[in-house]
């Protein structure tokens, strides 16, 4: 899966730019539409960069390049999944109290959260640009704390 860069309506059926970070999964859930289109839900399982693009239909194909992704400090993402679950708790005014502690992996909450949250699909792009779970935790905490600030600004936003 990856992202269609802005302007992308003016080819839609063409071959629009395409940003070139992506990320491979499973479709867990899908919902075929009235109209023929399915809505689907992605489990991501990996990240990867796209290197080249292939001819080919009706899908469009590429080679890639599988991304690692490392964990990153121990200690610093102890202190950075405390901060999160606080910020989450602020902005979904309290309805996350009841948050895992110790009951999933740093990186599967960090993941998690990154995929699950209500952000727009450009801040999720730049969560999947993020080389380690630490520095993911980082950007999404930055962002939990900008929608924060506009919240307090009077753009009233409430993430789920």
């Amino acid at each position: 899966m990856v992202l269609l860069k802005p302007g992308y309506e003016e080819d839609y059926q063409g071959r629009p730019p395409i940003y070139l970070l992506g990320c491979s999964g499973a479709i867990v859930e899908e919902e075929r539409l009235d109209d023929g289109r399915y809505n689907i839900l992605l489990l991501g399982q990996s990240r990867f960069r796209v290197l080249e693009e292939h001819g080919g239909e009706p899908y469009r194909r590429a080679a890639v390049e599988e991304l690692p992704d490392a964990t990153g400090d121990g200690a610093s993402l102890d202190d950075l999944r405390e901060r999160l679950l606080a910020a989450l708790s602020r902005l979904s005014d309290g309805a996350a109290a009841a948050h895992p502690r110790d009951a999933i992996s740093h990186a599967a909450l960090v993941n998690g959260l990154s995929q699950g949250l209500d952000l727009s699909p450009v801040e999720k792009l730049s969560l999947l640009d993020c080389d380690t779970v630490e520095a993911r935790a980082r950007r999404l905490l930055a962002l939990l704390e900008f929608h924060a600030l506009e919240r307090a600004a009077g753009r009233r936003r409430t993430l789920h």
